[in-house]
């Protein structure tokens, strides 16, 4: 038998993930969500992978599609990426001189029964931000993050790549700290001064190098293992949200572009197919 973890080191996360995934479903049983436990249950049981140049590829698997199972957010964290890294170079191409910002928008914490409700109102208050003439933004991505804090409080914030004209650095319309701060402040019509944090990505360096950063995943993966009531909390205030929007001239470049699929066709190239199963009392897929 062949285990999996020991094929290469880029398969070694499929083993931590779907630990992981059995701590949530334990988690939903009992719950509202049960339907939720046995389809997590049952997601990435058997993966079937095909050799290239000796390198394993993933061809083929079932995945339950379940928001916060910690294998499909992974799988859908890195098509986003894929998407990104390959419609990026060519947005950097069609708009050479323009330059990037990473900003993020954050506002207080808040009980995570509450946490749609802020949610909303960081929507709504990001919506009216782009409206205002202060704005310059060309295009953006902006993600949504929540974290839990050591008092059970959630902490909603936003993660946004901006893309900007090379002219907002030395005319007007060039925002410092405190003028992001208080745009942000303005827009969300809150009486308290918000924690927003930004900065300017050096001359030559490419928006991918945020993309990591960016398009992470909603929630981690320690934060939905540690506390059942959070988690259910969570999937509840969560349903029917977008963990990510993109604007602007980035919409064309990134959102249409088909990099990476979980269900990719085997290129007629790969040979010898591997099949993997999960055994759960060993915890480890198995060939």
């Amino acid at each position: 038998m062949t285990d999996l973890k020991h094929l290469s080191k880029s398969n070694q996360v499929w083993e931590r993930h779907k630990l992981a995934s059995l701590t949530i479903a334990e988690s939903y049983e009992g719950s509202e969500y049960k339907r939720y436990a046995e389809r997590i249950r049952r997601c990435a049981e058997v993966l079937k992978f095909q050799l290239l140049e000796g390198e394993a590829k993933l061809s083929q698997a079932n995945f339950c599609r379940v928001r916060h199972c910690p294998i499909c957010q992974w799988r859908r964290s890195l098509q986003w990426k894929a998407r990104a890294y390959q419609g990026l170079p060519a947005l950097v191409e069609n708009f050479p001189t323009d330059r990037w910002l990473f900003l993020t928008l954050t506002v207080r914490n808040c009980p995570i029964e509450e946490l749609r409700k802020n949610i909303d109102c960081m929507n709504k208050g990001y919506r009216r931000m782009t409206r205002r003439k202060a704005w310059c933004v060309r295009g953006w991505v902006r993600s949504t993050e929540v974290t839990r804090g050591q008092d059970r409080l959630s902490h909603p914030h936003f993660h946004c790549l901006l893309m900007i004209p090379a002219s907002y650095f030395s005319g007007k319309k060039y925002l410092s700290h405190r003028a992001w701060q208080k745009l942000w402040q303005e827009s969300m019509q809150i009486d308290y001064t918000p924690i927003i944090h930004v900065k300017a990505l050096p001359r030559g360096i490419s928006p991918t190098e945020l993309v990591p950063e960016i398009l992470k995943y909603q929630t981690k993966v320690s934060d939905i293992t540690t506390d059942s009531y959070w988690l259910i909390e969570l999937t509840k205030q969560l349903k029917g949200s977008r963990a990510i929007t993109i604007g602007g001239a980035i919409t064309d470049h990134v959102k249409k572009s088909n990099a990476y699929s979980s269900h990719q066709p085997i290129d007629k190239d790969l040979t010898g197919a591997l099949y993997f199963c999960w055994e759960n009392q060993l915890q480890s897929y198995l060939s």
